[in-house]
């Protein structure tokens, strides 16, 4: 018996809606990376870009355990003597939720050309309302 190989175009993409009101940041994440990658799909392969649409909505009321709103930092460099740049969570939650949980998403994800291509399936918005209704998303439930 030969191992079934499934295509790129074979693939079927699915929608999914994650409301983040009240999830703890990393393991939205990870369940998050998960779809992303395919690998809830029965013939996923590390290879191919397998992974559904993940539309998240609510990303400003995430939450966090422990004491990381203030000790968790979030580097960047603009590549000028000097030039590194240091945010704490609590300033990245008030001001760019989004980016929070992209970047939490990003970094569970390949370091490749397929990790870039399945991160682009990540839609984050920061209010209730998403512009994706018309692709029929199905409700994702994730533990808190």
């Amino acid at each position: 018996m030969k191992t079934y190989r499934v295509k790129p175009q074979e693939v079927e993409r699915k929608w999914y809606v994650v409301d983040a009101e009240g999830k703890v940041l990393g393991r939205l994440a990870s369940e998050i990376a998960k779809i992303l990658r395919g690998k809830h799909k029965p013939y996923y392969q590390p290879d191919v870009d397998c992974g559904d649409f993940v539309v998240v909505v609510n990303a400003d009321k995430i939450r966090v355990t422990g004491n990381k709103l203030s000790q968790k930092k979030y580097y960047r460099h603009s590549n000028y003597p000097g030039g590194l740049k240091e945010r704490t969570l609590q300033w990245m939650l008030e001001n760019k939720p989004e980016e929070v949980i992209t970047l939490a998403v990003k970094r569970m994800l390949p370091k490749n050309r397929l990790g870039h291509r399945m991160l682009k399936k990540l839609k984050v918005y920061r209010g209730a309302e998403h512009p994706h209704v018309s692709q029929r998303p199905e409700p994702l439930e994730v533990e808190a």
